[in-house]
């Protein structure tokens, strides 16, 4: 009966449109007081979850990320991405595809990541030509692989609800080949939208510019090879690693490229707090509604139900993507990884998947999620900056998706695009 009321308060709080963070934290406190424990119980559980020395990375990362946003770095990007593949048809879809990656890399955000090449890609799209769905497609899509890049915070959140079975630098260094893949199923996309709407090619610039816009952008992109690098060969620790990442993003913003203003890093800073905190708001009641799924042994019952149905990894791994896509679509990518993880990873370890596997699996879906409604961040953000409904972007949204659904298949049943790098940096 308490399961019960768990999760059908949750659902019910879901429906009456109370925050994500609320209903999780509201659910649990209904239960907890059925059950007639201490209401401490629920605030024990909430202080153990947040008081995590690995999620000092997560303010750090974020930090990074913002000082990235608004430190004008998205321009040499574009000018880089631009000058690589926008000779190609359909050349600035091409672009933001190759920029989108590139950001996401310093970003680790697919939010701040469509916040920042959005705002320079979308305009300029609909200024050449380009239809305003497919330039919030092309975008929006591409923009989700910072959910896989070094810089993410979301991989610390996995790797604590993962409860050490995947480790920081086995994960970060386990992201790179998926985006990379990501990338190249998001190119085809445009690419095969951009011909069939006859949609024109650009002029090559000539390799000196070519070489002159990466070297711009190079300092940018350091960024992950300094993160990936330092924890790979044991100078320093994940959560020292974020650490640096801001120390490295400030010299370059305020000293390098010289484009950040006191106003702009004041911004950044006001912003890191507020995403801080909610993220850690969504850590505590997660935790406290974990401890209670762990009482009841749902990861046990879940286990045993999908085995009913199948016994077939493929068909389990099929089910796993279908249920973490569906609450991808109306929960907070940080309470679907801290919710969804201690359920399905023993689920999908006991099928034979690595959890660092699994770990691109639940941030390939999330992220997913990110872009499609009724919660849809990336995708609202995408369609406010061209001016467009998302209906209108949702009629053309079904190359993209099925570039993105490719990707999640190939990571998901070919363990070498997650695990090739991780043993290879690894030991």
């Amino acid at each position: 009966m308490a399961l019960t009321i768990l999760c059908i308060t949750f659902v019910g709080f879901l429906v009456a449109g109370i925050p994500v963070a609320f209903a999780i934290g509201l659910s649990a406190l209904c239960t907890i007081l059925y059950e007639g424990l201490p209401i401490a119980v629920g605030f024990q559980q909430m202080m153990a979850g947040m008081n995590v020395f690995s999620f000092l990375a997560i303010p750090f990362f974020i930090f990074s990320g913002e000082l990235m946003l608004h430190g004008g770095v998205a321009d040499k990007i574009v000018t880089a991405a631009k000058s690589m593949v926008g000779h190609v048809r359909g050349g600035l879809g091409m672009s933001n595809v190759v920029a989108c990656t590139l950001f996401g890399g310093v970003a680790g955000s697919p939010v701040a990541d469509v916040s920042a090449m959005g705002a320079v890609m979308i305009p300029m799209m609909k200024k050449e030509g380009y239809d305003a769905d497919y330039a919030v497609n092309v975008t929006t899509h591409a923009a989700l692989v910072g959910a896989l890049m070094p810089t993410s915070h979301n991989m610390i959140i996995y790797a604590l609800a993962a409860s050490g079975k995947a480790s920081i630098g086995a994960l970060i260094a386990a992201g790179i080949m998926p985006a990379l893949l990501l990338m190249v199923c998001n190119l085809g996309a445009a690419y095969y939208v951009a011909r069939k709407r006859g949609y024109p090619a650009g002029t090559f610039p000539g390799w000196h510019i070519v070489m002159r816009s990466l070297a711009a952008a190079a300092p940018g992109m350091l960024i992950v090879v300094i993160i990936l690098g330092g924890i790979v060969s044991g100078i320093f620790t994940a959560t020292e690693s974020a650490s640096i990442a801001v120390i490295y993003t400030m010299l370059l913003t305020f000293f390098i490229y010289r484009t950040m203003t006191w106003e702009a890093f004041l911004a950044a800073a006001a912003k890191t707090v507020k995403t801080t905190g909610i993220v850690l708001l969504l850590i505590g009641v997660s935790t406290m509604f974990q401890y209670l799924m762990g009482l009841y042994g749902v990861a046990d019952m879940t286990g045993e139900l999908m085995s009913h149905i199948s016994t077939n990894p493929i068909v389990i791994f099929l089910m796993i993507n279908i249920i973490l896509f569906l609450l991808g679509t109306f929960m907070d990518m940080a309470s679907t990884i801290l919710i969804c993880t201690p359920i399905f990873l023993p689920i999908a370890m006991q099928y034979g998947m690595d959890p660092v596997q699994f770990g691109m699996v639940m941030l390939l879906n999330c992220a997913l999620g990110l872009n499609t409604p009724p919660v849809g961040t990336t995708q609202f953000i995408g369609c406010a900056i061209g001016e467009i409904s998302v209906g209108e972007v949702m009629k053309s949204i079904l190359p993209f998706y099925s570039a993105l659904f490719l990707a999640m298949a190939l990571v998901t049943y070919v363990p070498m695009f997650s695990m090739w790098l991780p043993r290879l940096l690894m030991h």
